[in-house]
This record gives C-alpha cells, structure tokens and sequence, in this order.
C-alpha cells in the first residue's frame, strides 16, 4: 500500500547565488550556492518539522537539476514525481545583499526553463490524492500557461478529493502579461483554496481593498475558509469566519534578507493547522518562522527542527 502523505506541493526550484558583498551584483567577486524557489522552501520547512512531504517538478538534465534534486532529497523529500527534462536548462538566480532591511536585488534567468514546460501528466491524480494537504503559489502559476493550467487543475483534483488546499499569491508582476491578467489568474486560484495567505500589498493590488479586515471578507466571500493577511514586522490578521485578530510580529534584531519570509509564514501557519492547533496558535507559529527567516542569508537556513519548534513552545 502506498505509504500517505502530509502535504505535496509542485513548482520551479532554482539555483541561487547570493553576492559575497553589499552592492550591485555585478561588482561581487564570490558567490554562496542555495536553493530557492517558493514551493520548495514550504516543502524544506515542513519536511524539516517531521511532516512526510512531495514535491513534483521538472529539471534539466545538467549539473544545476542535479544538484537541486540532490539537496530536495537530503531533506527527506519525496522526489519520485520530480522528471529530467533533457532538453531545457533548469532556472537560477543571483540575488544582491543589502545592510539596509530592504528587498535585495535579485535577477532571474529563468524563461523557458524545465520547469515552465510542465503539464499535468507530470502530476498523476492518485498519487496527488494520497496527500493530505496540497500548497500551491502564483510564483508557479505565472512562469507559463502551461504551469497555469496545472496549478488550475491540481487545486480542483485536490478538492473534488474532500482534502485541503493553502495558496500563497507571492505575486511576481513582471511574470505576467498584464496587471490586470495577474489580478484575474491569481484571485482564480486563490478562490479554489481552502486557505489563503496574502501580504496586506498583495492583497490591497488584488481586491482593491485597504484594510487586513476587508481584504480577509473579500476571500471568505469567494469561498475560503481561512485568510491570513501578512503584515509583515507587525505580524498579521487573520480571519476564519469564527474567529478574527491581529497577531504581533516576533522581535529580529538584525534583518539580512527578506526574501523567503513569507515561505516561512507559510510553513508555519500549514504545519500547525494539520496538526489541529487553533488558527491563533498557527498564525503566532508563522510569524515566529518568518522572523527567523529574515535574518540569516539564503531562503532555509532560518526554517526550524522540530526540536527547535517545540524549544520555542510553537
């Protein structure tokens, strides 16, 4: 029998270089390797709490696909749904450093990669189903029609199935054709998720509301279940029809980076909730995630153990 799973979730990994220095990119004379990607940065962190993950993708058959694949397994990710594309590269990045607490710069060699060229047989619906949880993002959605269409029908596959969904927006504008198509396909599958996880930003350019509380009303309306609002350094808003709050941010001394928090958040708002905590307990466990992700370099390296989880009393 097939042994069952916590959660799956599917998209583009990518090689990441970080610059060795503060400044433009090109003046760095080194470069640290990590690996990046918003769905595998959930499954990492997940994996990392004890939860049996899946992670399905395409990569090229070359040395970066090799190495990606090599350090998704050594988390003790299930790999077997993961395909070698012979013909297309597999995606990197060079991300910048910054001193300042602001997004560092980070360009994208990505366009036509193995992963853009996935479609639904790459994900068989038996094995989809054996999971519990799917997490889904519009990082993945927006790199091709094709990863659109997946994204689209895996959602449906997981729901006709009675499990749950969690869709994290992560809206990257210059992916899409239009502000307005992004708008359309994002909200599209926001409103197939059981829970939804925007930043107040991402919310506010998606339903053209201001407030944590009208953007949370707008997604319940269209059928979710859970909305939490990331609010950054002052933590976030969450409401589940039953229950509404605001929940603190977790104090960071010195922020290195800021990309990967909301994966974080992420990680922490999923595990709880399949755990059977209450939602605040989960959105305080979020927040205290993406406080560690900011201060250290690459996306994981702040993603805890379970030992250091349960240290913390989260």
């Amino acid at each position: 029998m097939s042994t069952p799973l916590d959660v799956i979730t599917f998209g583009e990994a990518m090689m990441m270089l970080v610059a060795d220095r503060p400044g433009p990119i090109e003046q760095a004379q080194a470069f640290y390797k990590r690996t990046a990607g918003a769905e595998t940065n959930v499954a990492i962190g997940l994996a990392r709490l004890g939860l049996k993950v899946a992670w399905a993708s395409r990569l090229g058959n070359d040395s970066v696909g090799r190495y990606l694949l090599s350090e998704m397994q050594a988390e003790g990710i299930d790999c077997s749904h993961v395909t070698s594309d012979p013909t297309q590269r597999t995606a990197m990045q060079f991300k910048g450093r910054v001193t300042d607490g602001s997004d560092p710069p980070v360009e994208y060699h990505r366009k036509g990669s193995a992963a853009s060229q996935m479609q639904l047989s790459d994900i068989d619906a038996p094995w989809l189903c054996r999971a519990r949880h799917l997490h889904s993002t519009g990082v993945f959605a927006a790199i091709s029609d094709n990863c659109f269409q997946v994204s689209r029908q895996t959602m449906a596959l997981m729901r006709e199935a009675g499990k749950t969904i969690s869709f994290d927006p992560n809206l990257r504008p210059t992916l899409w054709a239009s502000t307005e198509r992004m708008r359309e396909g994002i909200n599209e599958l926001a409103f197939a998720a059981d829970w939804v996880f925007p930043g107040i930003d991402e919310g506010r350019l998606l339903t053209g509301h201001r407030t944590p509380e009208a953007i949370a009303t707008f997604y319940r309306d269209h059928g979710a279940r859970l909305v939490v609002i990331k609010l950054g350094a002052d933590g976030a808003y969450f409401d589940n029809g039953a229950e509404q709050g605001y929940v603190a941010g977790f104090p960071v001394e010195t922020v290195v980076d800021t990309v990967g928090a909301g994966d974080g958040f992420a990680v922490g708002v999923i595990s709880a909730l399949l755990e059977g905590q209450p939602v605040r307990k989960a959105v305080e466990r979020g927040a205290w995630i993406g406080a560690r992700a900011v201060q250290v370099l690459g996306d994981t390296e702040g993603l805890p153990t379970r030992e250091e989880l349960e240290a913390a009393a989260l």
